[in-house]
């Protein structure tokens, strides 16, 4: 199956300009494509990733893929998606951001021949507004730009010509790519089907109605349950280990629902249909085991964070299931733990008793007393039993941390002070 097809079977494709164009585009020669990303922030997360892994699977089937960082669009802001307008940034953190995404892009598409990366500041910043207004401003119909999703349902609470504009920037970027490097398929999410297609229009008023230019958009991804896909408890699932560490990231995927696994392998794998296909009927058949589940979790963290990361997340997740926790160090605790309840710890040993009346664990000493005796303490992994019990806090995790369970699901993190 050509590229068109893969995407039609992993039900990645939502809309398209000419489906039978494009389709016949890809089949007769290696075609160059761009999908855009602003730094309105300094990392991407995991509802970002959709659409590039999109461009990905058209670079490993021989396409050229142009990542493009928006250092000129984020410096105003897209309006969709928004009720409201967008917080301008100053233009160092903009250039911070886009720093930061540029580096996660290499991360993920290689920094050799393969992919171009491509800041539309580069070629923004140098139109003058007298150039902006006569060789593109007059290329867009007012009546049209109001029309389009993005802008319409903005009307109501009103939006500032700035992020009006964006929709015109942003086709200049498809003009420009398309002009310099012969990028013939912008791909976005379904937010940006009117800034794409605005693109598509200016190239054919520019260039022709014979300029072979395409686009297409990825389905809105929701959870089985109705909700939007790409949240946590603890809020978005970032790619930026800092942000969401790749034991957390880990856990995200190995928690997903039976009913969206398969879906999420197609989207978010490279496995091929023969493997998903086994794994969704082990899905049917074996839920329990939880294989796609695992296979997911794996494949996703090993393209986000790499081999070794994901062999510390597993190794972090094999150690809190067992409650052996001798065998991790101190940043694996750090991964581990991290979001819970944290506590601070003085560096000289301490009674049990009066650890966990001292950090609140417990509320008295009777009933720290009474916890202990009864086994419902557990002090780095080791269940401690005698309320004379000594605790060293710096006997494990190179003196900087204290992992103390009360009952069976109840952690604290004691972080010991230096």
């Amino acid at each position: 199956m050509n590229i068109i097809d893969e995407l039609t079977w992993r039900g990645a494709l939502n809309q398209q300009t000419d489906a039978e164009g494009l389709n016949k585009l890809v089949t007769d020669k290696k075609i160059s494509l761009y999908c855009g990303v602003d730094p309105t922030g300094d990392s991407m997360h995991i509802g970002h990733l959709i659409p590039f892994m999109m461009m990905k699977r058209f670079q490993l089937a021989g396409h050229h893929p142009y990542i493009l960082i928006g250092g000129a669009t984020g410096a105003i802001g897209d309006p969709s998606g928004r009720n409201s307008e967008r917080v301008l940034q100053t233009m160092e953190q903009v250039d911070a951001n886009a720093e930061a995404l540029a580096a996660q892009m290499t991360k993920l598409f290689g920094a050799d021949a393969e992919v171009t990366m491509v800041n539309n500041y580069d070629w923004l910043s140098q139109i003058s507004l007298l150039e902006f207004l006569r060789d593109f401003g007059k290329n867009f119909n007012l009546n049209t730009m109001l029309a389009k999703d993005v802008v319409a349902s903005r009307l109501e609470v009103g939006i500032s010509f700035t992020e009006f504009t964006y929709q015109i920037l942003q086709s200049i970027d498809f003009l420009h790519l398309f002009e310099k490097h012969g990028v013939q398929l912008q791909i976005g999410g379904g937010d940006q089907w009117g800034n794409i297609t605005a693109g598509i229009d200016l190239i054919h008023r520019m260039k022709g109605n014979q300029a072979e230019v395409y686009g297409l958009t990825i389905p809105l991804m929701l959870k089985a349950d109705g909700t939007k896909f790409g949240k946590s408890a603890g809020g978005a699932v970032w790619l930026n280990p800092e942000k969401t560490s790749p034991y957390e990231f880990y856990q995200f995927w190995l928690n997903q629902d039976d009913r969206d696994v398969v879906k999420y392998l197609k989207y978010f794998t490279f496995l091929d249909e023969n493997e998903i296909e086994l794994l969704a009927q082990e899905v049917a058949t074996q839920p329990e085991k939880r294989s796609a589940q695992k296979r997911l979790a794996e494949e996703v963290t090993t393209f986000v964070h790499g081999p070794a990361e994901l062999k510390e997340a597993q190794k972090i997740t094999e150690a809190l299931f067992s409650g052996d926790l001798q065998d991790l160090n101190a940043q694996e605790i750090s991964q581990a733990f991290g979001k819970m309840p944290t506590v601070e710890l003085s560096p000289e040993p301490i009674n049990v008793v009066e650890l966990l009346v001292g950090t609140k664990i417990s509320p008295s000493k009777r009933q720290a007393r009474e916890d202990v005796s009864n086994g419902a303490i557990t002090i780095n992994g080791i269940r401690v039993t005698e309320v004379a019990t000594m605790i060293d806090p710096k006997d494990h995790f190179d003196g900087q941390f204290v992992v103390i369970r009360r009952g069976k699901k109840k952690y604290f993190l004691g972080k010991v002070s230096q």
